[in-house]
């Protein structure tokens, strides 16, 4: 009995080592590569408070979706305040432009002409005193007095003539062309606060699920720093590698289908989408004991019918489709 259980098991050998050698691959038709999915780590252009938390890990997103906010309001006051710089310099460029109102002209006229009226006045008080002063009818502090108060005002006459000088004439062209880059300068300070007040909202950029999170509501957050990554839905790759004399089988553009160990039966419709000009040796992932020197090209296989089935290193087998 057990010589006749010991020659099933040797038959029973024999036929499954003869399947595996007709089902093996007589070529290098079959490729063996892995899944590979694309991912990016999403951070907040501006730092602050985070104040809601939208999602979570596993979450599948949309893009544009909302992922999560910081507290709005420093960044509201800033846009407030560049918004309150931004009108007082659009006011002082218009008036640069336009020049002065010829109401402010005509007043430093009339002030003009009340100086050089006061101006003549004293110097008449002057030369009074001073006729007194050589008689010795006043005394030298009256002289003084006089003549201090002429010195004032021809210093206002001297004032007032610069005064409407400067109204008639309007601003230097070098004022002006001051004036064009500090009102350029705060148009472009609103639009950075704008944009910081617009990024404390943090959106996907592309359809995907979330692999991890690293906020949470109320903790502070520096620009720049990761806070969910994102496994991207599209596109799904598969880098698989060919020997060179198989290289002209698998080109650019080739038709293949893509079969992974939970569903061997249902195959994923691929086409190559790039082939390395480069040869390189067979990466450890793929490699067997005959493989080990072996050079090989590496293609990028895009995956045409992806689903969710599909995982980030998940091991593929590559065949040429009919």
């Amino acid at each position: 009995m057990k010589q006749r259980i010991a020659i099933a098991a040797v038959l029973l050998a024999l036929v499954g080592a003869y399947l595996w050698w007709q089902g093996r691959p007589a070529d290098g038709s079959v490729l063996y590569g892995n899944v590979d999915i694309r991912d990016v780590n999403l951070a907040f252009r501006v730092g602050g408070r985070v104040s809601e938390v939208l999602v979570d890990e596993g979450d599948s997103v949309k893009a544009g979706q909302p992922l999560a906010r910081l507290d709005p309001a420093p960044l509201i006051h800033s846009r407030d305040s560049a918004r309150a710089n931004l009108a007082a310099l659009t006011a002082a460029n218009a008036l640069a432009h336009q020049g002065y109102r010829s109401e402010e002209t005509a007043r430093a006229r009339a002030a003009l002409v009340a100086a050089e009226a006061a101006a003549l006045e004293a110097d008449r008080q002057w030369r009074r005193q001073s006729a007194l002063a050589a008689s010795g009818a006043i005394s030298r502090g009256q002289l003084d007095t006089a003549r201090s108060l002429r010195d004032q005002t021809q210093a206002q006459v001297v004032s007032a003539r610069e005064q409407l000088s400067q109204l008639e004439t309007g601003f230097r062209p070098e004022e002006i062309a001051q004036s064009d880059a500090q009102l350029e300068g705060a148009k472009a300070a609103l639009a950075s606060a704008e944009l910081a007040l617009a990024d404390a909202i943090l959106t996907a950029p592309s359809e995907g699920v979330i692999l991890t999170r690293a906020i949470e509501t109320g903790s502070m957050v520096q620009a720049g720093a990761s806070a969910f990554n994102l496994s991207l839905t599209a596109p799904v790759w598969v880098r698989a590698y060919v020997e060179e004399p198989w290289l002209g089988h698998f080109p650019s553009g080739a038709k293949v289908l893509l079969s992974t160990d939970s569903r061997p039966t249902t195959p994923y419709q691929g086409v190559v989408g790039f082939v390395s000009p480069t040869a390189e040796f067979t990466p450890k992932s793929v490699e067997t004991p005959d493989l080990r020197t072996h050079l090989v090209y590496r293609l990028r296989i895009v995956v045409q019918n992806p689903d969710s089935a599909l995982r980030q290193g998940m091991p593929v087998t590559v065949r040429l489709a009919p």
